[in-house]
């Protein structure tokens, strides 16, 4: 009977490790629906990259209020969570604070968890705050509402309670420490929960035993919970900050690719030996599309970079398409992005691996031309994201289809490139003529 806590302890984690896991093959499976990328170029650029943007949180910094706030919740979050290792072992084996014997050490490292859980608990108050009664301008955009608003708030409201029920804990285990209650070593240091660890004075030692297991068991089991809701969130970003850091844009920001179909066309026309009438042969393969329509055309640092998007709003809010009023909002590109991959790796789900054609794609119905051509492509969505997301490749990619595979340019864009295909130029007159407004009196 001794052993069932830790049978059902062994149970809970396995399950929530078999859900990890299966979701991690979901999402692996649908970022690799993206065309293949060589990003093998300059690997130690990318590193220093992944070290100093993902981990160093360099750019979260720029703004100093928020990116102060967010590196104590993440900094508090990832290293009080070091304390689960002692959880995992104690869960497995029945013991109890099994690093104790680190003694002076495990003071330290017990009293350092509870100071940053304490201030992850304000700034979890102080960024639930800025969302719900300040209503920052960001946090409020047409894109925002609904799942996405519900979906912040529900981390933030997860983060607190797991917070709460860290110092609980360790509030009923100090009690239970000074009660020399059997089982409960003696180690550790409680600056934050020894002063509220007063109300459970005058507790009896099961009273006080089930609320340090009542806690115990509610943090591991939110822990493992959170883990697997992060699939679902847009705290994905935890995960792959970092490898979406390290396949990030190393080029010039306005150094644009170019497409190998196009390079391909042109290489032919400049071959004298080729035939541009010649049949293309039986087995060769159909022909490229160019640009993207559909999720499916975008390549898979696009797509890892959609289900990394921490829906920050910091590219909308230095978009100038956006500010002037227009309806392009570059986290909406990212948003509309990774839902249009779920629901591309749901319909894979239910056709057993199988894509059946659902009728509808990217282009239009999640991204309106409208929102495309409202870009000015100047890059500051991609130099404001705090973890390398590029919305404007994107973008140009499902222009480029509009433009060659549609012919959907706007009427302007249209008689522009027909002036430089007829004149040389992007205005309407003639080569000869340029120079006339120069022998006006």
């Amino acid at each position: 009977m001794n052993y069932i806590p830790n049978i059902v302890f062994a149970l809970v984690l396995l399950c929530g490790i078999l859900f990890f896991s299966r979701n991690v093959k979901k999402l692996y499976r649908n970022i690799k629906l993206g065309k293949d990328v060589d990003v093998s170029d300059n690997e130690p650029l990318r590193w220093r990259n992944m070290v100093n943007i993902a981990l160093g949180q360099s750019k979260m910094v720029v703004r100093p209020i928020a990116g102060l706030l967010h590196i104590v919740v993440y900094v508090g979050f990832i290293i009080i969570n070091i304390e689960v290792l002692e959880i995992v072992i104690d869960g497995l084996f029945g013991t109890h604070r099994v690093f104790a014997f680190l003694g002076s050490a495990y003071n330290i490292l017990i009293a350092s968890f509870e100071i940053l859980a304490l201030l992850v608990i304000v700034s979890v108050i102080l960024f639930w705050v800025r969302r719900n009664i300040i209503r920052l301008q960001r946090f409020v955009k047409p894109e925002m509402k609904g799942w996405p608003k519900n979906d912040g708030n529900l981390i933030l409201y997860i983060e607190l309670v797991l917070m709460v029920l860290f110092l609980t804990m360790n509030a009923a285990d100090y009690q239970l420490q000074l009660l020399d209650a059997e089982g409960y070593t003696k180690a550790g240091s409680f600056p934050v929960s020894g002063y509220f660890s007063m109300l459970f004075n005058g507790a009896s030692a099961s009273s006080l035993i089930l609320v340090e297991r009542t806690a115990w068991w509610l943090h591991i089991v939110g822990i493992l919970f959170f883990l697997n809701y992060l699939y679902y969130s847009k705290h994905l970003h935890i995960l792959l900050a970092f490898p979406n850091t390290y396949y990030g844009k190393v080029t010039p920001q306005g150094k644009f690719k170019n497409l190998e179909s196009v390079t391909k066309e042109v290489k032919l026309m400049m071959d004298p030996s080729a035939d541009p009438f010649a049949a293309p042969a039986e087995d060769a393969p159909p022909p490229e599309k160019f640009g993207a329509s559909d999720v499916q055309d975008l390549n898979w640092v696009q797509l890892l970079n959609a289900y990394s998007c921490t829906e920050c709003g910091r590219c909308t809010s230095e978009c100038p398409a956006n500010l002037t009023g227009k309806k392009l909002s570059p986290r909406k590109i990212m948003m509309d992005t990774r839902d249009r991959l779920e629901e591309v790796g749901k319909n894979l789900d239910v056709n057993k691996g199988n894509f059946i054609d659902d009728g509808k794609q990217l282009l239009g119905d999640y991204i309106s031309h409208e929102e495309l051509w409202a870009c000015t492509s100047c890059n500051a969505c991609v130099e404001a994201c705090p973890i390398s997301i590029d919305p404007l490749s994107i973008i140009m990619d499902m222009r480029q289809y509009l433009v060659m595979e549609q012919s959907a340019a706007p009427s302007d864009l249209n008689n522009m490139m027909g002036n430089i295909e007829n004149n040389g130029a992007p205005w309407p007159f003639n080569q000869m003529d340029r120079l006339n407004w120069a022998k006006e009196e």
